[in-house]
């Protein structure tokens, strides 16, 4: 079923929830959700994303929303701790809200900051979690080939998990890849999967060792489950600082997928000061289950964004409907 744009008008809320820390250059998250047939849903690209772009994530709702999911195959999903860029003194407060959880991404090669912040960042998430915990580190393709080599050598010393998207392009990826093989770090690829119109030119071209997902951005449980088969690597699942209504998109796509290696970034709702239910989808034990989320009506009353907003949401959204309609 295709719901019309006014049967997702009809139900849309719109809300704008605060941060705890800055994230991607962001305070404020804005998302639009919607109830259809089969449960509540969520429409978020990030608002400096053109329709185009944005259209898949419409898509990915709409199936949410109003389509069969498949079989889920586990109930309980382990996931990892976000470390945004913060300084090392408030790495322990930032994991304090992932309660139980072994695995911490720790973002990096933020601007205006330098080797060295990062190096006393990931240093401290290495002391908070012992030498059990298991570290990755992303930095959003804002390396260099060179720039990523150095850097993955003075980090390597804190036993890294992977590093998720250390250079921007595919061909970089694939040297990068190739330079740090020796040191057994493997290489994630992220945003050359989910904003490429080719997702799958990463794993043809061995790129990556892993590659990272999202529900949204690739249209939904259905289209992302098709680039895990095609692509026959290791997956991990993550959300796009979802509300826990689309964290519960992405936890049903890892319930779905039959081999999942890697603790899974679904537990982001962590780093929103506000959510849109009172009972949000945090971790426990490092653990989250696999279940759909109804919105709370006075929380989408508190975090309803303003007028203005909503009708720049609502105007996006007849844009990018028309677009799925073509």
């Amino acid at each position: 079923m295709h719901p019309s744009i006014d049967d997702l008008i009809g139900t849309a809320r719109v809300v704008a929830l605060p941060l705890v820390s800055r994230f991607r250059s962001i305070d404020i998250r804005e998302a639009m959700l919607f109830e259809g047939p089969a449960g509540w849903t969520e429409f978020s690209p990030f608002t400096e994303y053109g329709d185009d772009e944005a259209s898949t994530w419409l898509a990915a709702a709409i199936h949410f929303g109003w389509g069969a999911q498949p079989p889920v195959l586990r109930e309980i999903v382990r996931v990892n701790a976000t470390v945004p860029a913060v300084a090392a003194s408030a790495v322990p407060s930032v994991l304090d809200r992932f309660p139980g959880c072994r695995t911490a991404k720790v973002k990096v090669a933020e601007a205006g900051q330098t080797l060295a912040d990062d190096a006393a960042r990931v240093e401290a998430v290495r002391r908070h979690l012992g030498p059990d915990g298991r570290i990755r580190i992303d930095a959003n393709g804002a390396w260099t080939v060179d720039e990523a080599e150095r850097a993955i050598h003075a980090l390597a010393a804190f036993d890294l998990e992977y590093v998720e998207q250390p250079c921007a392009s595919v061909d970089e990826l694939w040297e990068i890849r190739q330079r740090v093989k020796y040191m057994g770090i493997p290489i994630a690829a992220d945003e050359s999967v989910r904003k490429a119109e080719d997702p799958l030119r990463v794993a043809r071209h061995e790129a990556a060792d892993i590659l990272v997902i999202k529900a949204q951005p690739l249209g939904g449980i259905a289209a992302a489950l098709q680039i895990v088969a095609d692509a026959g690597l290791p997956v991990v699942v993550s959300s796009a600082l979802d509300t826990s209504v689309g964290i519960s998109m992405g936890l049903h796509l890892a319930g779905a997928i039959e081999r999942l290696e890697f603790d899974c970034g679904l537990a982001t709702a962590s780093l929103l000061a506000a959510d849109v239910t009172d009972e949000p989808l945090i971790p426990a034990d490092g653990r989250l289950e696999v279940r759909r989320v109804v919105p709370t009506d006075h929380l989408l009353v508190t975090h309803a964004a303003p007028p203005e907003r909503r009708d720049w949401w609502i105007d996006r959204l007849r844009r990018c409907h028309a677009l799925l309609a073509e």
